[in-house]
Formats: structure tokens, C-alpha cells, sequence
């Protein structure tokens, strides 16, 4: 297949016959060197990196497309660090963690209809089930002497009821019971609608035995979890209190008795508090967040206090970014973590003092469609790092770092990638109009001649607080294999550049943000790359708003597709998955004090100037911007005469919008289909 031409519902898109030509093409019947959508069942990426205590081994999760069951696929591989040589593990699996003597590994598999932890013995090679419960377990820790396991899991509630039903007589077929909802947040973008029940802290034997649950109430009690070095205590967060649900981001750090629950709640400000770990001999806490200022966008620091977490201090403070995981070393003196920085994320050394050494600054993973910024890392005693890293070629491999010198241990995907040609991507340097620097990147269709000038895709990030960077990403070589280059950029509001370049569109988004896209494009324009008779934009999430907010500002796109985006801040405010949040953190009043404020900042407000043919994608269970947002703006195009059509992915959430390989590789076609429909004649070559 030359694409892999899924028509998803409500849209069936004709492509145009000279739009089917494309490079490096090859007969129907015979391999193609061009990247197609098939090909994407053919990836693996790695995840979740862990290497044993002794630093020479390393147990990872592989996740590969399976075309049978349309599905990324995880299982678990060993790795020796010195050969490089690499065994399976386990067939399914996902959690890997070692026993402090690393001769154990515990992790999570499915067992029937739902998920249980299990043991495995390195030594033997012999597995034991040391759950059962219906929760899935997460958040796994070993406890410092290896006989006890800490996890998360789901306990079940009742629902709440009014009134009942008359008795229903035997054999009868009623309709099903009233479901009643008075949860503030009764749904979540993934899991759907929530079932009575919380997240609640467990302990069990590693060798298996009844669990015992040391949390309860109606509260979520979240990872990771942390073990005191006397084996006493466990450190986790929570939003806990009368008022917890109406909290959005107020956790805090919380110590309970490993014996008999009791908690103690260990920080107290108004502000996120989590990811606490122990240091090895349980003298200091180090912990992540930040004090909430209801600003769109706040660094998460990195701070350590003592063992009840008094006297905190920010190791951080100075270095402008925002930390994502924190692990100890081995010598309790030294922390070791990972955050984003200009497009890339990187692990440092940071001492008590707060300063910081790179070790690391090649991280990648998490997703495979487009080029977000991502990686995990674990640190083993003698502080040997293994971590997911590459760069835009491939997806994310397992490396090792030591001594100042990383090295790659995998290379999952050389097969497919040496099979294929692959579009290649370069940074292109941008000036916004008032004087600031904006990091982007350009793919160029395989084969392109300098000289020669392609058909444009401006691909837009979502958050809009999150980056993308020089990753690889599937969406790109699609769109690029399809003979258009491709423009990615982090323009004011990303992260990754200090929290006063994210919050230049606090309280304010869109709105220059659109101007250094403009300046990206324009910049691969003036280096004789981009046709400016043939430019097309989409992008997901936030770039789903600024794709609807470019195309009511300018008609200079010859056709645009806004995927799963905010169209009305009023409606969504109302209906997403976490209705406390938009009105708190983007606005600066609620939707009924202030309606024209969020009216002025939708992209519904801008349809009337709407000329350019607009496709709009969402995911059917998207419950973090509503299916109602993509149909409002539909109708409105419709209404307007706008040419538009509605592309759904069935039963995909906001998150898992792509997370089938089938309907991934579907949406790009739809994509690429109505942008071939609207491309014309190729410009002439650039001087």
C-alpha cells in the first residue's frame, strides 16, 4: 500500500490521481522504499528503562505494533550493559522493577480480564502471581529488604442512588438502572465515565499472600511510591481533606505507617507536591513541585527537606525549567533528573548546593505520531544511567550513560528504517516579529534538491505548554513521503524555554503565538524550501485551536485540519474532564462574569472570516476537548459554506488518539487526502 487509505467516518476523500504520484514510488505489487501507513504495525519503541542495582542489567519495556490486534504490544527484555546482548523476559508486561538485591523483578501483567503483579526470579527463570485483586496495579516499589511489595490499585464503590426502581418481575428486559453523577469530576479523557471507587495504597508480601490496604476514604492516593530505609514508612501524594475534590492541583506529600496506615501529611502550601523519594540511608526527602500562583504555566522544582520534609529547600530555583523525575544517587548527596530544555530533554546531576552537571541530553520516547519531547531514566547504584534517547531517524532506543560516555544498546527499528527512505530533518532559525529567537525544525521529502520548492505542512504542537523537538515522528514521515515538507515549531507558550517565554500567552492564548508561526513559515519561504502557493496547516489539541485561530486571521493556507481542538472556551470550560481547570488557570474570570473574554479568545468567534477548506478530526471518546467542540465548528463551516468535512476515529480518547496503529496511520491519510485535494501546481524553483 502506497498509504494505508483507512476513510474514516463521515468523510470520504477523493485524492486526486497526479496527487498519488509520489517519490520513490513502486509498483502496487512490490516493495516501496517510500514510509506508508502500513508500516507502522513494523515499529517498536522502548519505554520504562530499569537497570539493576549493580548496574549491569537492564529490564525495558518494548512496545511493538501488532497488526492482528491493531494494538501497540508491550513486553519485557533483558539487556546485558557490557555486551549489549539482549534476551525477552516476559511475552506481556509493562512496570518493570528490580529487588534491592537484584535478583528479582517484579512487574505487571495481564491475568484474564484485568491486570496483576507478578515476581520473577532471575536465577530460575520461575514466575509467581502475588495479587488478586480487581484493581490493576500501579506504581510498584520494592520494599529496602525485598519481603514486601507497595502498590496502587483501584477498591470499588457503591453508586449513588435515588429513589428505586418498582421491583422488576423475573425474566422481564428492562432498561438498564438510573445512573446517577455527583462527582465533580465524573469523567476522565481515557478511562470514560468513573466508577464509584479510589485509588488507594496497598502492601504485600513479594512471595505472595493476602495484600492489605493501607488507605482508604474518598480520596485518590497516587505514585511513586517511596520506602523509608527502616522499611517503616511509604511516601506518597494525594489531594486529600473535606474540600479535596473541588483541588485541582493541591497535592501533597504524604508518609504512611507501612504497619498500620497511619498518615502524616508532610508539606502544606497551596501548590502540587509529589514524586517524593527517600534518600538511601532515609535521612532526606526530595520532592517535585511548585506554589500555585493560577498562572497557565509554573516550573515544577525540585526540592529536598528533611525526613519529615521540614527545612524544604529548591535545588532548582535558578535553573528556569521545569523538572519532570528526580531519583537519588546512591551517596544521598547527589540527585539526578530529567527536564526539557529548548526542545529536548536531558538529565543533570544536581548537588545539595544546586549545581548542576548534563550527563545526558538525548532523551526521546513516550509516543511515535508526533515529535514531542519525552524519555525515562532510572540510575543504578554506582550510578550507571540507562534511558530511552535518539533522535528524529528512529524511535526511542535503550542507552546507557557512565563516566561522561552514552552509549546505544538497542536499535529495534534498523531494519525497517534502512528499508525505507526516510525524510530528513534539520533546524531552521526564526525570528519572531518582536526580536525572539523560535526554535523549528524542517523535514524535506525524501530525495528533495536543494533549489526546488514542495508543497508546505505547517504541523502545530498541542498544550499548549508542552514542546516538540528533533524527534522522530510518524505523522512527519507520512505527511513527507507524501512529497510535502513539514515545519515543526515551539513558539511563545511552549515549554522548554523558562516559565516567562510559556507565560507570555497566560491569560492571553492565542495570540502572538500566532504571529512566530507566521515567522516559521515565512522563514523556510525565504530559504527556498516552502511554495507559499502551496502551504497547509494542522495540528492537535492546541495546535487544533491555532489551526481553527489561523485560518479566521489569514486565507494564505491552501487547506488546513484542526484535530480534536478547543473551538468555544465557554462550552468546553463546561464539558471537559477536569471543569475546574480552564476557568482557573486560562481565564481570569468565570464563563458567566466575563463571557465575551473567553467569546474573544475562541476560534468560533473568527468562522465568519473562514475561506480556507477546513477538515476537522476528533477522537469519538475524546472527553479533554469534547466531540462537541470539532462539531460546533463543522456546523459553523457548514453554515458558513465553508468547505469542511468531519472525520471521527471510533472509540479513540484525547490521549489515545493515535494510540491504534491502523487508525494513526488513517488519520494521516484522511489528512494528507484533503490536502492533496486543495494542492495546485508545483512553484517555480528558488533562486
Amino acid at each position: 500500500m502506497r498509504r494505508l487509505a483507512f476513510l474514516l467516518t463521515c468523510a470520504t476523500l477523493a485524492i486526486p490521481a497526479t496527487a498519488q504520484q509520489r517519490p520513490n514510488a513502486a509498483p502496487a505489487d512490490g516493495p516501496t522504499r517510500s514510509f506508508t501507513g502500513a508500516d507502522l504495525f513494523g515499529l517498536s519503541i522502548a519505554a520504562d528503562p530499569q537497570i539493576s542495582p549493580d548496574g549491569r542489567t537492564i529490564v525495558y519495556v518494548r512496545r511493538t505494533g501488532d497488526i492482528m490486534s491493531d494494538r501497540m504490544q508491550s513486553s519485557l527484555w533483558l539487556i546485558d550493559v557490557a555486551s549489549g546482548k539482549q534476551s525477552p523476559f516476559a511475552t506481556s508486561g509493562s512496570s518493570p522493577r528490580w529487588s534491592p538485591d537484584g535478583t528479582r523483578i517484579a512487574y505487571v501483567a495481564a491475568d484474564g480480564d484485568r491486570t496483576q503483579l507478578f515476581v520473577r526470579w532471575i536465577s530460575t527463570g520461575a514466575s509467581a502471581r502475588v495479587t488478586s485483586l480487581p484493581g490493576d496495579p500501579n506504581s510498584l516499589a520494592w520494599s529496602p529488604d525485598g519481603t514486601r511489595l507497595a502498590y496502587i490499585a483501584t477498591i470499588a464503590g457503591e453508586p449513588t442512588k435515588l429513589g428505586k426502581a418498582p421491583a422488576k418481575p423475573e425474566g422481564a428486559k428492562w432498561a438498564e438502572p438510573l445512573e446517577v453523577i455527583d462527582r465533580i469530576t465524573y469523567r476522565n479523557d481515557g478511562p470514560g465515565y468513573r466508577k464509584p471507587g479510589y485509588d488507594h495504597l496497598f502492601v504485600v508480601a513479594a512471595d505472595g499472600g493476602a495484600s492489605q490496604q493501607l488507605t482508604f476514604g474518598n480520596f485518590d492516593d497516587g505514585g511513586p511510591l517511596s520506602w523509608s530505609a527502616d522499611g517503616r514508612t511509604i511516601l506518597f501524594s494525594a489531594i486529600r481533606g473535606p474540600d479535596a475534590e473541588r483541588q485541582v492541583m493541591n497535592s501533597e506529600v504524604i508518609a504512611a505507617d507501612a504497619a498500620t496506615g497511619t498518615m502524616r501529611t508532610l508539606t502544606s502550601r497551596d501548590g502540587p507536591d509529589g514524586g517524593a523519594r527517600f534518600s538511601a540511608d532515609g535521612s532526606k526527602v526530595a520532592w517535585i513541585g511548585f506554589d500555585d500562583r493560577r498562572r497557565a504555566y509554573t516550573n515544577a522544582e525540585l526540592y529536598v527537606g528533611n525526613r519529615d520534609a521540614a527545612a524544604p529547600r529548591s535545588l532548582t530555583a535558578s535553573l528556569d525549567r521545569s523538572i519532570e523525575d528526580a531519583q537519588w544517587a546512591a551517596d544521598g548527596r547527589t540527585l539526578y533528573a530529567s527536564y526539557d530544555d529548548k526542545g529536548q530533554r536531558k538529565i543533570a546531576r544536581i548537588g545539595m548546593d544546586g549545581r548542576q552537571t548534563i550527563v545526558a541530553d538525548n532523551l526521546a520516547g513516550g509516543g511515535l505520531d508526533r515529535p514531542y519531547t519525552g524519555g525515562d531514566f532510572s540510575v543504578s547504584r554506582g550510578g550507571t544511567i540507562a534511558y530511552t534517547g535518539g533522535d528524529a531517524s528512529a524511535p526511542a532506543d535503550v542507552w546507557v550513560t557512565s563516566g561522561g560516555k552514552a552509549r546505544r544498546l538497542t536499535q529495534l527499528n534498523q531494519v525497517l528504517t534502512a528499508s525505507k527512505a526516510l525524510a530528513p530533518v534539520r533546524k531552521v532559525a526564526v525570528t519572531a516579529p518582536d526580536g525572539r529567537p523560535i526554535d523549528a525544525w524542517l523535514a524535506t521529502p525524501p530525495g528533495w534538491q536543494p533549489g526546488t520548492r514542495v508543497p508546505l505542512i505547517l504541523e502545530i504542537h498541542g498544550g499548549p505548554h508542552s514542546a516538540y523537538g528533533p524527534s522522530f515522528a510518524t505523522d512527519v514521515q507520512l505527511y513527507a513521503a507524501g512529497g510535502y515538507a513539514v515545519l515543526w515549531t515551539n513558539p511563545r507558550g511552549s515549554t522548554s524555554y523558562g516559565a516567562e517565554f510559556a507565560n507570555l500567552i497566560d491569560k492571553n492564548y492565542p495570540s502572538q503565538d500566532y504571529d512566530d508561526l507566521m515567522a516559521a513559515v515565512d522563514a523556510t519561504i525565504a530559504e527556498g524550501v516552502a511554495d507559499p502557493n502551496n502551504l497547509f496547516v494542522t495540528g492537535g489539541s492546541g495546535g487544533g485551536v491555532l489551526t481553527a485561530w489561523i485560518v479566521g486571521k489569514t486565507n494564505r493556507f491552501k487547506a488546513a485540519a484542526t484535530q480534536k481542538p478547543v473551538i468555544n472556551w465557554i462550552s468546553e470550560s463546561l464539558t471537559m474532564d477536569n471543569t475546574l481547570f480552564t476557568s482557573r488557570y486560562w481565564f481570569s474570570k468565570l464563563p458567566w462574569e466575563d463571557p465575551m473574554g473567553y467569546w474573544n479568545r475562541s476560534p468560533l468567534s473568527l468562522v465568519g472570516n473562514v475561506k480556507t477548506p477546513t477538515l476537522v478530526v476528533v477522537g469519538s471518546q475524546d472527553y479533554r476537548t469534547p466531540v462537541s467542540e470539532s462539531e460546533q465548528y463543522y456546523a459553523a463551516l457548514q453554515i458558513a459554506g465553508v468547505p469542511t468535512a468531519l472525520v471521527k476515529l471510533p472509540g479513540a480518547s484525547h490521549g489515545g488518539f493515535t494510540s491504534r496503529p491502523s487508525q494513526s496511520a488513517a488519520k494521516a491519510s484522511a489528512i494528507l487526502a484533503w490536502f492533496d485535494r486543495y494542492r495546485g501546481a508545483a512553484a517555480p524553483a528558488a533562486n
